[in-house]
């Protein structure tokens, strides 16, 4: 039934009530049947299942199987290690999304309101929880909706509905039927919804919906779906399966080459190819990305973005869309005048000029009272007061008129009068929207006020009126119709919820990056618009505006074809924003959402990542967000883009510099037998490279500070391959050459007749890695350019597995364990020259790139 095209009458009968409410035995028989009005929870993860879901990634699974073969082969310490890593990834997980859960718990800290009820004719205050259908409820200023409500009596009501509807104005509120089956839940104003909140005056409703069958109870219901993937997930766990491919390749030709052609002993080789299938694997990197991604939600915690998912971190880097609500994300969700206007002739009052008349009249007639130096009540009329009070003309003696009368503001006449003694005659000050203030008022016809308020309404900007009049005695009994006549209209006061500075310059930084920010608001498309012109939102001729209404005219087809077109969404339900971001994920669009209302819930959550807004975002849209702007401001949104990318250039960089490392000691070991030469490493050498030179300085790279183009990029694609770029190929050719100029020592020392050949291996893999470690810190600036020392954490890692290769050479109990000679320093000097051929090279193809992105000004 739609409560809002039934009258008062069909409703009462409906549901079997009327203005005495209900008796205490139907409501408790119908609070059995129906349940407690309260929104129902999905079922929460247990501490166990987020520990255990540490352990469903593909790398996990390898490097868990890896440490088995390790086991059953008898190198436990090789087991012992892999574990080690294992646990403290899947604890370091554990620990962050724990810590975002409690978060959250912070953050909500719901509590239990009472409400006023008539039950058995009477009027009584009971737990919200306990309302049912059919109760009688009293509504006043200050109340939260406890549940959805058919009004039957309204006095001067506002009703602020900005987290169900989008919408930053209160509300007025009436009791009349409405005869449109299709109105938007902001244009049903005989009816109040659960969580939003009475601004203004008094009435009494009748339940129409509690619990999960109120508007926010149904929009709860969208948010049971599943959760997006993120584009590291996916691209992590292709990345995991390409290398336990790889893995058992290596194996296999490893194993067969060594037994079936060069006849070697099966034990020594299953070891050395485990080795070398274990030094395939990057081992370090499930912990480096959840150390990087740590790290990157704590970084963003103090950029005020609380991150609830590790991978959301990553995220951000990979949207090119934003589609972002208007209220208090793109706005200050503050009501606040930016114009007056004032005919060029208005009445005159001694000791008053033009300017202070208005101003008197603004901080006159209103009703805003003052808590704790806080003025509270219906944010318009706080918004005009806060206006009056701050202009230079103000004089606080104002404040002293008293009020001898009022005739209240009601919707029908849309307008209030106030009355005050001046000296030995009253002054009347009526305000309200301009066309009802205009009809009792001597300026009615004005061209001049006509225009003016065009202006404005063009503007997007909500537009009240004053006039006044100077009487000599106060009618014994204030009517309408004695008081509010021949009026002298004085002005009009424009205001708007305007947009955030930093909104702005955060919308060009959109642009910059190749993101684009739409807007998707409850609330009038002129003024969605006019914000959106404002903020950049809409900037070319091509941008279009589309209410919620025409939308629904649209078919799929024909909405999928002009989407991209679509710049602002305005008056549009929880459903079509769902839509919206459903419609843009089909055209392969990674698509951000951010919001505060219930009414966003359900986007948030389908999003590829929802972002949530702390300060005015409900329970609900927290709840449904993978990220909390704490401080509520959009701009946070592009420092988080920034992170994002930040992280995921450094998990490539890592990625780059551990699998040419990894590259560079499988070509190493699976060529020299194909070329004649023996094994040139023993496992034990491959399990140090693997765990020191890659591990520490790989490590190392969370540290690293953002490219300076790293706005101007495009957003990767969300089914880019981690490999992008030519990384792939970067990763065979100089693994190759590390493989080349290893074999190439090695074959030299032996024709040389050096016996300490395979030590000079073992020097020149480790120092040569090292020498890379330093010169990928960036894809096309030289690390001259860069700065060395500008990651501290790199060079300390550096020169710190340079003095363990060291010690692994001239140590005589390491010598032992490694099976290592001392080298003489020609020999040190002749691998250190030789090592450094890696980074000259790298640099020198980097100067190559530079010239190609400075020819596409992309850096």
């Amino acid at each position: 039934m739609q409560y809002y095209t039934s009258s008062i009458e069909e409703v009462k009968q409906s549901l079997g009530t009327d203005e005495k409410g209900l008796s205490s035995t139907t409501a408790q028989k119908r609070l059995e049947e129906n349940g407690k009005n309260e929104l129902i929870e999905g079922k929460k993860k247990s501490l166990w299942m987020i520990f255990l879901s540490q352990f469903k990634d593909v790398m996990i699974l390898i490097l868990i199987v890896a440490a088995g073969v390790s086991i059953a082969l008898g190198e436990s310490q090789d087991a012992i290690v892999i574990l080690i890593i294992v646990v403290l990834n899947a604890i370091i997980g554990f620990v962050q999304e724990y810590r975002a859960e409690n978060a959250m718990a912070a953050l909500k800290k719901m509590s239990s309101t009472f409400t006023k009820v008539r039950r058995d004719g009477t009027i009584t205050e009971i737990d919200s929880l306990n309302l049912v259908v059919g109760d009688v409820i009293l509504l006043e200023a200050g109340n939260i909706v406890p549940a959805d409500m058919r009004l039957i009596e309204s006095h001067s009501l506002k009703v602020e509905e900005s987290s169900l509807t989008g919408e930053s104005e209160s509300v007025t509120k009436s009791t009349e039927t409405l005869n449109d089956k299709d109105l938007p839940i902001g244009d049903r104003v005989n009816m109040t919804y659960k969580s939003t909140i009475v601004s203004y005056g008094r009435a009494k409703g009748i339940v129409v919906a509690t619990g999960m069958d109120t508007e926010i109870g149904r929009i709860a219901q969208l948010l049971q779906g599943e959760e997006s993937e993120t584009p590291l997930q996916r691209r992590l766990a292709n990345l995991g399966k390409k290398l336990s491919f790889a893995v058992l390749a290596i194996c296999a030709i490893m194993f067969a080459v060594g037994y079936f052609i060069r006849g070697e002993e099966p034990m020594n080789l299953l070891l050395t190819a485990i080795s070398l299938a274990v030094a395939a694997i990057p081992e370090t990197l499930p912990a480096f990305i959840t150390i990087a991604l740590a790290l990157g939600a704590k970084s963003m915690v103090k950029k005020n973005a609380l991150i609830r998912k590790l991978p959301s971190v990553e995220t951000l880097g990979s949207v090119n869309y934003i589609c972002s609500d208007k209220t208090g994300t793109i706005t200050q969700n503050k009501m606040t005048v930016t114009d007056t206007w004032q005919p060029e002739e208005i009445i005159q009052i001694d000791g008053f000029t033009d300017e202070e008349l208005l101003l008197m009249a603004m901080e006159l007639n209103h009703d805003v009272s003052v808590d704790e130096g806080e003025l509270k009540g219906d944010q318009t009329e706080v918004a005009i007061v806060e206006f009056s009070r701050n202009e230079k003309l103000y004089k606080e003696s104002w404040r002293d008129l008293k009020r001898i009368s009022e005739i209240p503001f009601d919707s029908e006449r849309k307008r209030m009068t106030t009355i005050y003694a001046i000296g030995n005659k009253y002054l009347t000050i009526t305000k309200g929207a301009v066309e009802a203030v205009l009809e009792c008022s001597t300026d009615e016809d004005d061209k001049q006020i006509h225009e003016a308020v065009n202006k404005f309404a063009k503007e997007g900007k909500r537009v009240l009126s004053y006039a006044v009049s100077v009487i000599a005695n106060i009618p014994e009994n204030i009517t309408v119709e004695n008081t509010e006549k021949d009026l002298d209209f004085i002005g009009l006061v424009a205001m708007i919820d305007p947009p955030r500075e930093e909104a702005k310059k955060a919308i060009a930084d959109c642009h910059t990056a190749g993101i684009t920010p739409v807007m998707i608001t409850g609330d009038h498309p002129v003024t969605a618009e006019a914000i959106a012109r404002e903020t950049g939102i809409i900037h070319k001729s091509t941008d279009k505006a589309i209410t919620g209404r025409e939308l629904q005219q649209v078919d799929d087809s024909e909405f999928e074809n002009t989407i991209e077109n679509i710049k602002v969404y305005a008056r549009v339900s929880p459903e079509q924003k769902l839509k919206i971001v459903q419609t843009l994920q089909n055209k392969d669009y990674f698509v951000a959402m951010t919001g505060d209302g219930v009414n966003d819930a359900p986007a948030l959550r389908t999003a590829n990542i929802g972002v949530a807004m702390g300060i005015t975002g409900t329970d609900v849209s927290k709840e449904a967000a993978q990220m909390i702007l704490l401080d509520d401001n959009f701009s946070t949104i592009i420092k988080a883009v920034k992170e994002g990318r930040r992280i995921f250039d450094n998990i490539r960089k890592f990625i780059r510099y551990t699998l040419t490392s990894n590259g560079g000691e499988i070509w190493t070991i699976f060529l020299a037998p194909l070329l004649g030469l023996p094994i040139p490493l023993l496992p034990i050498h491959i399990l140090w490279i693997n765990l020191v030179t890659d591990g520490l300085p790989g490590l190392a790279y969370v540290a690293e500070p953002a490219e300076d183009n790293i706005l101007k990029k495009p957003p990767r694609k969300s089914d880019e391959s981690i490999f992008s770029g030519g990384m792939g190929w970067y990763i065979l050719w100089v693994g190759l050459l590390m493989g080349a100029i290893c074999i190439g020592t090695q074959a030299g020392a032996i024709y040389l007749g050096n016996p300490k050949w395979q030590t000079m291996i073992f020097t020149v893999l480790s120092l040569s890695q090292m020498g890379h470690a330093m010169a990928v810190r960036s894809e096309y600036k030289s690390l001259f350019q860069q700065g060395v020392f500008n990651n501290m954490y790199l060079v300390g890692a550096v020169l710190l597995t340079v003095v363990l290769q060291l010690a692994v050479i001239y140590i005589p109990f390491l010598q032992n364990i490694f099976h290592t000679q001392a080298l003489t320093l020609a020999e040190l000097a002749a691998c250190m020259g030789i090592s450094s051929i890696i980074f000259w090279v790298v640099e020198l193809v980097k100067v190559i790139k530079r010239k190609k992105l400075k020819a596409k000004n992309l850096v």
